[in-house]
């Protein structure tokens, strides 16, 4: 497996006057060499893309300057905290709901229902795991509170239990706990799971425990930009961070975990751990969606590919230009166009 190192340069075309005169004016900037080991030193001038709406393009500009965030993880998680609750009061003013706290085997949730749900809905239920690293709550009301709206299906989404104080398996656990609290409500081709980054991981992990468990599988999966191998990192990972060229772009070791306080001391080919491994024949049908310049877009499209090899009703959506979770953004059409196909594939799915 080849490892990458990237020395890179990037310019944005808002600096240049024109992309033509940029490229038709001094010597070409771009470089690239080559270690005996295959490792690959590159730079590139990337000019702002023509390809995505106005409103991308002004947001890409502005994340230009973000830099990585080392904080201890009590900063990070009152961080994610003060997102989560600014990006949902925008969720929930864009797409109206109603939101009510509740527990369900003895795990927190809130129930996200819309405001009207049609008649062949109320036997639908979706279930929704947060992204934020196992180790924060970066998006349970961000994901959760649009596919409500826009699929008119109840959510239920899970406050699973955050790594390091609980590693894998213990949110996988919780998840198991609480569908099969709904099995007695609802039939499992009527649920659906999804997640976004950690919480699309979770998703599959979930599946393959309730496969080896003997447990019917959900009607349908949503996989917003995840991996599926813990044991080596991809492509796309020694290219981007976060927020695509932004934010600190460092070389990672190609054969260690993603992140070691959640995978703890579980060995990282285990097949719930790193579904890659696992037997993915009977997968439910599923939607991965990524951008291309998201860091988990090699490890997404890797595991769609192995789902379709198990013979899986598996589609993948790449967004031109988008970084990792954009959905997460509220203010360009690129969002409103995912959410809808996400909420779209829910509802042709279930039930089938």
């Amino acid at each position: 497996m080849r490892s990458f190192t990237f020395g890179i340069s990037f310019c944005m075309a808002l600096l240049l006057s024109t992309t033509t005169i940029a490229q038709n004016s001094g010597p070409n900037p771009d470089s690239e060499t080559f270690d005996p080991d295959g490792t690959a030193h590159i730079t590139r001038v990337v000019p702002m893309p023509a390809t995505v709406s106005a409103e991308a393009q002004k947001w890409l500009k502005e994340i230009e300057g973000d830099s990585p965030h080392d904080a201890i993880l009590a900063e990070r998680r009152a961080r994610t905290d003060r997102w989560q609750h600014s990006q949902s009061t925008e969720a929930k003013r864009i797409f109206p709901v109603n939101v009510e706290p509740q527990t369900i085997a003895g795990v927190r949730t809130d129930i996200i229902s819309p405001l009207i749900t049609p008649a062949e809905n109320l036997k639908r239920v979706l279930i929704n795991l947060h992204g934020g690293g196992f180790n924060s709550d970066s998006g349970s009301l961000i994901e959760g509170i649009p596919i409500c709206n826009l699929a008119k299906i109840k959510v239920v989404s899970v406050y699973y239990r955050l790594a390091p104080e609980n590693p894998f398996p213990a949110a996988v656990d919780d998840v198991v706990a609480v569908y099969k609290e709904l099995l007695k409500a609802y039939q499992p081709r009527n649920i659906g799971i999804f997640g976004t980054s950690a919480g699309g991981i979770l998703t599959a992990e979930v599946t393959v425990k309730l496969k080896q468990l003997g447990l019917p599988l959900p009607g349908a999966l949503g996989l917003f930009t995840m991996l599926a191998d813990f044991s080596r990192t991809s492509d796309s990972q020694q290219l981007f961070a976060l927020n695509g060229f932004s934010g600190g772009i460092a070389p990672q070791d190609p054969n260690r975990a993603h992140d070691e306080e959640y995978v703890g001391r579980t060995d990282m080919r285990d097949p719930v751990l790193s579904p890659l491994f696992a037997d993915l024949h009977g997968f439910p049908p599923s939607l991965l969606v990524t951008g291309t310049r998201d860091a988990l877009l090699s490890s997404t499209s890797i595991f769609h590919r192995a789902l379709l090899h198990a013979g899986v009703d598996a589609q993948l959506l790449v967004f031109e230009a988008m970084p990792h979770a954009f959905w997460y953004h509220f203010e360009f059409p690129e969002t409103r166009e995912a959410l809808e196909m996400m909420a779209e594939f829910f509802d042709e799915k279930l039930g089938e």
